[in-house]
């Protein structure tokens, strides 16, 4: 693996890490404001997780600058307009993988709430600016460290299946969630595919970045509206019954 990658590693590692001593300096920044203690947590904690992602993005990038350009190893990568269909479709192959990951854990009795994106969805609700690391920044970073640096690393030695499946299992213990490790796998295995399919990572990043903006579409700017919907056709169907 390349010296750089090292680098981009310890800085993404570093980043996740960082909100242990962040999180209690912006507390301490806005502790003057009049907040209970509880809003200046989370706000707090918020407004950490935009300015350590802006920050190890920008160093990431920079990093990144000459890689980037470079694609998978075969001679010629997939030509834009067919890059473009495997990003829209890859969309819904990755809500297929993960519907279908779903309904696994959930017959293993695994509760289909990830607990991870609940705490994202409430930081959202404080500081809506979080909505663009969990649609951008996040998916951004993630495939460039799991799909691009591991799973390119890996696919240099091995084939592609014994490298995504190593890659997506690495990538799902990394968001902390064993209960949803399949789940994750899943949606890593899937972007995965794209990144090989097309030999460009801008790919697997687009989709990426799609599937998370329509979670938190779903999750936040519609939910009330699909409560509401889920709430009136149970009481239709309990009213049929």
């Amino acid at each position: 693996m390349k010296k750089e990658y090292w680098f981009i590693i310890i800085t993404y590692i570093s980043m996740q890490l960082s909100s242990i001593v962040g999180v209690p300096l912006f507390m301490l920044i806005g502790s003057s404001t009049g907040m209970t203690a509880d809003e200046l947590k989370v706000k707090s904690a918020a407004y950490w997780i935009v300015f350590s992602f802006f920050v190890a993005l920008s160093l990431i990038l920079f990093l990144m600058r000459n890689d980037m350009k470079e694609k998978m190893d075969r001679s010629t990568p997939a030509s834009i307009p067919t890059s473009i269909l495997w990003a829209f479709a890859g969309v819904f192959l990755a809500l297929f993988a993960q519907s279908i990951a779903g309904y696994i854990e959930q017959m293993l009795g695994v509760e289909s709430e990830s607990e991870n994106t609940q705490q994202l969805i409430s930081l959202i609700y404080q500081v809506p600016i979080v909505i663009f690391v969990t649609s951008i920044i996040g998916p951004i970073l993630e495939e460039i460290i799991f799909r691009k640096i591991i799973f390119g690393s890996l696919h240099k030695r091995f084939n592609f299946f014994i490298s995504a499946l190593l890659s997506s299992v690495i990538f799902g213990l990394a968001h902390g969630e064993l209960e949803h490790l399949l789940l994750y796998s899943a949606m890593g295995f899937t972007f995965a595919f794209l990144y090989a399919k097309t030999g460009r990572i801008l790919v697997s990043m687009s989709a990426h970045i799609a599937m998370n903006t329509l979670v938190i579409i779903f999750q936040v700017v519609y939910r009330d509206d699909i409560e509401k919907m889920l709430d009136t056709a149970q009481a239709f169907i309990g009213g049929l019954l």
